[in-house]
């Protein structure tokens, strides 16, 4: 039997995979624009 596949063509262990690693990458990027804008706040608050 072959192996589920999603719309996406990966298996659920390949998604999950996919998943954990976007998690980490989309909280990174998070983390930064929010230093960033706590940084422009700081630097030329606009209030």
């Amino acid at each position: 039997m072959a192996e589920q596949k999603s719309l996406s063509g990966l298996t659920p262990d390949q998604a999950k995979e996919f998943h954990e690693q976007w998690k980490i990458t989309y909280t990174a990027f998070v983390g930064l624009a929010a230093l960033a804008h706590i940084l422009a706040i700081g630097g030329k608050p606009w209030f």
